[in-house]
């Protein structure tokens, strides 16, 4: 190609050639003077505006992913109650049967469950006066501590609701447990847990607060698997 200026170079048979002026070619009728007098101050804003908004929707995502993750790690939860548990044996009489009955199905018309269960497990050395009563189930549960609360507030009886309800350590499946304690004239502990897949609530007579939260782990330890 020739370096010659185009309105330099003679067309033969063709049109009129095109003379370029001196002066700049406008695509639109914006005055580049304009910016100039801004700085493009009003380019920079839509940038700025566009780079909060990505921010604040990349956060979003972040947010999301983790809370996904969280679902799909706990959803797939399994319970079991194995004949011995944290130094407690499983009390298969009829009368803790019938009991540990009761206390699975008022909690199953509560709470829409996959699979539900109730047992009691007492000391093996003889004291019959702190039985452990567990019951819960299974399901995907989207919001854990909003539910437990909700079960907490189930426990009511005409003494009034469960009191001094507090978190503790929910060990190493995490999710959310609680304890608090009765007020009637039999008072007891009563701890609970949540998390993405399962929810299960335990009574503990005769145990304080922190006396029930450990056990209460540690049984989580023993019958909750995953995966």
């Amino acid at each position: 190609m020739s370096d010659a200026h185009l309105s330099e170079r003679e067309l033969i048979d063709g049109p009129e050639p095109v003379h370029l002026s001196d002066e700049p070619i406008r695509l639109s009728n914006h005055d580049p003077a304009a910016d100039a007098d801004t700085g493009a101050r009003p380019f920079r804003r839509r940038r700025v505006a566009l780079g909060v908004a990505l921010a604040v929707a990349l956060g979003g995502l972040g947010a999301f992913g983790t809370l996904g993750w969280r679902i799909a790690e706990q959803k797939d939860t399994r319970l079991d109650t194995p004949q011995s548990v944290a130094g407690l044996t499983r009390d298969d009489s009829e009368g803790a049967r019938s009991t540990a009955d009761y206390l699975r199905s008022g909690f199953a018309a509560d709470i829409e469950l996959d699979y539900s269960f109730g047992t009691v497990y007492r000391d093996p050395a003889g004291a019959t006066d702190s039985p452990v009563l567990l019951f819960g189930g299974t399901a995907l549960i989207w919001r854990p501590e909003r539910d437990l609360d909700s079960l907490f507030g189930l426990m009511a009886d005409e003494t009034g609701k469960v009191a001094g309800l507090r978190e503790v350590s929910a060990g190493r499946f995490g999710g959310v447990m609680k304890c608090g304690t009765t007020r009637g004239t039999e008072g007891f502990t009563v701890c609970g847990w949540a998390d993405h897949g399962s929810a299960v609530m335990g009574m503990f007579p005769n145990r304080s607060v922190d006396d029930a939260a450990g056990l209460f782990r540690q049984i989580r330890e023993a019958i909750q698997t995953r995966g």
